[in-house]
């Protein structure tokens, strides 16, 4: 109730309302824009779905998110914010027109992907100025509630946007593509919901000062990254430096087993070729999406609790042990009932884990590195994605029924708890 209430606080002032109607609708639409390229790549009768398409895929989705994330603020420092969010958000609807419009002409994979990934690295930018103008709108003793709830407004409206995409695709849309110009009608409605505010609202002020040279500003991002790679090596630092490493290994084995439940869906549980089947198959992953956003809620709600009682690493420890044991136990029989248990299951520990790290981090870390840690962070988390996907393609069948991903994953989790185990014993 209490954050219902802040929230409550928070909505009476008009500005804020406005910037957090302009991220409702952005990442509304990204959920929509993702979910169409996502069942254009499996599902799409047009296509010839394999690992590596679904591989390429989530490239096109993470990769900007890690390699221009560091930069983006560079950027948003020198460029003003409004207009950051105007442009951002009407360059992303064009893009995703085009999009459309490569999926209904049956475009070359490599062209349909570099418009997929320039939505994707306008996404970037776009997040990345709605999080620097909150200060803008919101006084100092709400900006830390507004910090909290702004993000996870946010996430509910991209799955609520997801879901969109999923319920309109079901229903008789007869192409991912019609689903893309839904996106991109919310992408311009973004836009336009943007121009409400003032053009000098959200910043940045220099004070009369002249904004440093763009050269000189990129090789200070590059080289403090360096210095927060260089500060998680000291011997001080090694509980975050582990805790960092268990992290990205376990996100890589929940990327290989996204890619592996996929093709099952595809493939293996929906032999029917026709259009009522590739709907069957499509309804099983929203249903797999929907239990691991299951798993991800369980684990907000138990983790600070379980991780009070038992610290941070030792409940990243337990997270681990839980997934070697149950991810081969309930996936190996490849029956839709027992991989949809497991999707649960290793939602929240995924997500458990990841609580526990941004815990070990915000407190290992000193405050003046915190930031760029947290950036080498979001770099790891979204590379160790993509690169189990490129993995599970060179090791699935076509039809995703793998053993041998199973167990190398497994084997994965287990390597991970025994490093933590000794972890907790150092420390």
């Amino acid at each position: 109730m209490s954050a219902v209430r802040d929230l409550s606080v928070l909505l009476r002032l008009r500005d804020f309302r406005r910037l957090l109607g302009v991220r409702l609708l952005s990442q509304g639409a990204d959920g929509v824009y993702q979910v169409a390229l996502a069942t254009y790549v499996v599902f799409s009768p047009e296509q010839q779905t394999s690992a590596v398409a679904i591989a390429s895929a989530m490239a096109v989705l993470l990769l900007p998110y890690s390699f221009v994330g560091p930069f983006a603020g560079v950027l948003l420092d020198r460029w003003r914010r409004r207009q950051v969010l105007f442009f951002g958000s009407l360059l992303r609807a064009l893009l995703a027109l085009v999009t459309a419009f490569l999926m209904l002409g049956g475009a070359p994979g490599p062209l349909f992907y570099a418009s997929a990934l320039c939505v994707t690295a306008v996404n970037r930018f776009v997040l990345a100025g709605l999080s620097a103008a909150l200060p803008r709108v919101v006084e100092g003793e709400h900006l830390v509630t507004a910090n909290s709830l702004t993000p996870t407004a946010g996430t509910l409206a991209a799955t609520a946007g997801g879901g969109l995409a999923f319920v309109v695709r079901l229903t008789g849309a007869d192409s991912d593509a019609v689903v893309v110009l839904l996106g991109a009608f919310l992408y311009l409605c973004a836009a336009l919901a943007s121009l409400r505010m003032a053009p000098d609202l959200l910043g940045p002020d220099r004070d009369g000062e002249p904004a440093p040279r763009l050269r000189q500003s990129l090789t200070g991002t590059a080289r403090g990254l360096a210095d927060g790679l260089r500060h998680l090596a000291e011997p001080g630092r090694r509980q975050a430096a582990s805790a960092l490493a268990a992290m990205t290994a376990m996100r890589f084995c929940y990327g290989a087993q996204t890619v592996m439940v996929l093709m099952l869906c595809r493939y293996a549980w929906n032999e029917d070729a026709t259009v009522t089947g590739r709907q069957d198959g499509l309804a099983l992953l929203g249903v797999a999406v929907a239990v691991s956003g299951a798993g991800f809620f369980a684990a907000a709600v138990i983790t600070p609790s379980s991780a009070g009682r038992l610290g941070p690493v030792r409940w990243m420890t337990f997270c681990a042990a839980c997934a070697t044991v149950l991810a081969p136990a309930l996936v190996l029989p490849f029956a839709p009932t027992s991989v949809m248990a497991a999707a649960f299951v290793l939602g929240l520990v995924t997500q458990g884990a990841k609580i526990s790290t941004d815990t070990v981090v915000q407190s290992s870390v000193e405050d003046r590195f915190r930031g760029r840690v947290f950036s080498l962070y979001d770099v790891l988390f979204n590379v160790a994605f993509v690169s189990a996907a490129g993995v599970a393609a060179l090791m699935l069948p076509h039809d995703g029924r793998s053993p041998a991903l199973v167990l190398t994953v497994a084997a994965l989790y287990g390597v991970t708890t025994l490093a933590l185990l000794r972890l907790t014993r150092r420390h």
